[in-house]
């Protein structure tokens, strides 16, 4: 009785390649320095250093009166704060998603595993009943 071990092509892929994260995008030059860009402007610094500035001009706002206090409020910090503040979020989201990504690729193959155990004991369990049934026929 041989225990031959069928290997899903499929499997033999994914061993290979592995989970598609979000580092493994290609994305040529202009997408390197967008990343680059993006990176640097989703930091909480970057989100400090807008709200400093911001705050230069809001005297002037405060003297403007109110139509101008909420424009410089609407316009000047919530854009250059928020914008930031956002892309820091969704770097943590990202980098949660890769996570949950890596954790469902190794479940999944985890899975595959157990069931080419399976698949295996199955076969060996279908010769061995044959090889009863052979018996008990030929008796």
């Amino acid at each position: 009785m041989e225990n031959k071990n069928i290997v899903n092509p499929r499997i033999a892929e994914r061993k290979k390649t592995g989970p598609h994260l979000t580092k493994d995008e290609h994305i040529g030059f202009n997408g390197w320095l967008a990343l680059l860009i993006t990176n640097s402007v989703s930091t909480m610094w970057c989100a400090y250093i807008f709200a400093a500035i911001a705050l230069i001009s809001l005297p002037a706002a405060i003297r403007g009166g109110t139509a101008t206090l909420v424009s410089w409020v609407a316009q000047t910090f919530l854009q250059l704060v928020l914008l930031s503040v956002i892309m820091v979020g969704q770097k943590v989201a990202a980098a949660a998603s890769d996570k949950q990504a890596l954790q469902t690729y190794e479940d999944a193959e985890a899975l595959l595993k157990m069931q080419d155990e399976i698949h295996s004991l199955i076969k060996i369990n279908n010769e061995m009943t044959e090889e009863i049934h052979a018996l008990v026929v030929k008796k």
